[in-house]
């Protein structure tokens, strides 16, 4: 009797979990009207760093990765009273919004992971709503355009932007993840909310990846690979018991080699907060930056 209980509860779980991705291919199926995305080169990392830190930060990704920077400028990029300096970081494997306030930090900014350049803001607002994204802050001007910060279900939130004069940026040599860390209650209510939004696929969705990839390398979780025209995506659904620094990374580098990397990182002030594993075939290793940014940074095994 109690075997054919725990044959019952093996078979509810796997229809449950059957369930769940039949609805996300679904909505993968039938997304939004309107295509807003312009391309993963034009979406970027939010980066907030002390003012003093500015300058070692940008030096130090910059070594890292390659790449550029754009004139530094002072500017007010929040709907209320602020000021920051304000750059872009333009490197071969993504791009950071760098920021440095000089007042304090008006809520909620901060708290947007990216920035996403869309073609028509009014319209990706509209999108984004039908699929279940709520407005944090409503639209505002900025001195290159308009902005505006959405939240989707779990939790997660996005600034998405529109320039007043079109911008045109070189494709990206390897095209960053953004790293995501919702409720494994409310993965698949973000899953459907962005696929609807972004017209993206997913690539893979699995229910047991290896637990080492949070720092539970007993464990498994819930994987899912997403891919869109604003790029690449990993949600990582997990019942929050993160040991640091899982889920204080936004952004995942995909680099050639990890270790000529992390000996450039290093090299530039970068602390290894994670050494280097390898899983889902990729070895991987996360790091923090001067001013505190943690990132994760990987390269594709054989």
């Amino acid at each position: 009797m109690c075997g054919n209980r725990h044959l019952i509860k093996i078979l509810l779980i796997s229809s449950l979990l059957t369930g769940a991705s039949a609805a996300i291919a679904n909505d993968a199926a039938h997304p939004s009207a309107s295509q807003v995305g312009v391309g993963a080169q034009y979406d970027t990392t939010h980066v907030y760093v002390a003012p003093e830190d500015v300058d070692k930060f940008a030096t130090s990704f910059l070594a890292t990765f390659g790449g550029q920077s754009t004139k530094q400028v002072v500017a007010t990029v929040t709907p209320t009273p602020s000021s920051t300096t304000s750059q872009l970081l333009q490197t071969p494997v993504g791009t950071v919004s760098l920021f440095g306030f000089k007042t304090p930090i008006p809520y909620p900014f901060g708290a947007e992971r990216t920035g996403n350049l869309v073609t028509d803001l009014d319209e990706a607002i509209k999108v984004a709503k039908e699929a279940g994204a709520a407005v944090l802050v409503a639209t505002f001007p900025v001195p290159i355009g308009r902005d505006v910060v959405i939240q989707w279900p779990g939790g997660v939130n996005m600034q998405l932007y529109w320039h007043t004069t079109k911008p045109s940026y070189a494709a990206f040599e390897t095209v960053p993840d953004n790293r995501v860390y919702v409720s494994a209650e409310r993965a698949d209510a973000f899953t459907h909310s962005f696929l609807r939004f972004s017209h993206g696929r997913v690539v893979s969705d699995d229910v047991k990846a290896a637990g080492v990839e949070i720092g539970r390398p007993k464990d498994t979780y819930r994987r899912i690979r997403i891919e869109s025209v604003f790029g690449k995506m990993t949600v990582f659904a997990t019942d929050g018991h993160l040991p640091y620094p899982y889920g204080h990374e936004l952004t995942g580098y995909e680099v050639t080699n990890l270790k000529d990397t992390l000996t450039k990182a290093t090299g530039a002030g970068v602390k290894v907060l994670v050494e280097p594993f390898t899983s889902d075939r990729r070895e991987s290793a996360i790091v923090q930056f001067p001013g505190g940014y943690v990132a994760e940074i990987h390269a594709a095994t054989k």
